[in-house]
């Protein structure tokens, strides 16, 4: 917070005070001097959409209040009939009528000319993961669990192939909405979501990442991303809720085996 700014703005609103302006007067300066402390005041500064969407409400509020009681109806009524009729307003009238579309004109251009700025928070696109997790209470370490599965593709081919298909039938039923039918992050929903799913095509993405890793993600979806992989609008649910620990750990099967990539090997411990 900037105090500075929100000492000033309440300085400035006290003394207005003993001024006694009426009722519209009022109205006008608490929208300026809330929206001073939203702009100013919030260190980092609020996004504008959000700023919009609060400043909003202060609308509603403001007019709920002015139109609370018959007097200050009434004040508000007669305020505006003089500043619209009454002579000795026909400068202020004429500006107004000028300066309020050049205003919105300029805010339009301003947004639409404006150079895109990177984002205020940075954000981890492979956040590190925790060290467990709990999964249908069952206690996860996540620096030593393997995929089960894994060591079947030497062993025994034939029923690694039987959990890869398990997990092509548990990707096509749930995943493919969103991570597309190649893996690429192009599906149905794909493009509701900031950012949209990952291409698990690249190189650069599940091919950097321990099956653990993907385990994690996929059980706890967007509602257990920590905090620096925020702000996202990611709708990716906890897949705990709905899949079994052996689906999900065929589902990883099927991911690598589709894309043709091979996870991360596990680092030892010391």
């Amino acid at each position: 917070m900037n105090i500075l700014v929100i000492l000033a703005v309440v300085v400035v609103m006290f003394g207005l005070r003993f001024l006694k302006p009426n009722a519209l007067a009022w109205a006008a300066i608490w929208w300026i001097g809330v929206y001073l402390v939203f702009r100013y005041g919030v260190d980092p500064p609020m996004p504008t959409s959000i700023l919009g969407m609060f400043m909003f409400i202060i609308s509603l509020v403001l007019v709920a209040y002015v139109t609370a009681a018959n007097d200050r109806i009434r004040e508000v009524a007669d305020t505006l009939i003089a500043f619209f009729v009454n002579p000795e307003y026909k400068v202020a009238l004429g500006l107004t009528l000028v300066l309020l579309p050049l205003l919105v004109a300029f805010q339009v251009y301003s947004g639409m000319s404006g150079q895109p700025q990177a984002p205020l928070l940075a954000r981890t696109i492979h956040p590190p993961p925790p060290g467990s997790i709990s999964y249908q209470g069952k206690q996860i370490d996540l620096l030593t669990v393997h995929n089960p599965f894994r060591g079947l593709e030497q062993s025994d081919p034939t029923v690694f192939e039987a959990h890869v298909a398990g997990g092509r039938a548990v990707y096509y039923q749930n995943c493919v909405y969103c991570h597309g039918d190649n893996m690429e992050g192009d599906g149905f929903f794909a493009h509701g979501f900031n950012p949209i799913p990952a291409n698990f095509q690249d190189p650069t993405t599940i091919a950097m990442l321990q099956e653990s890793y993907l385990f994690w993600r996929i059980a706890k979806g967007a509602p257990g991303l920590p905090s620096e992989s925020t702000p996202w609008l990611s709708a990716m649910p906890a897949w705990e809720t709905f899949l079994s620990e052996e689906e999900i750990w065929e589902v990883i099967l099927f991911i690598y085996d589709y894309t043709e990539q091979r996870p991360r090997v596990s680092e030892e411990v010391h």
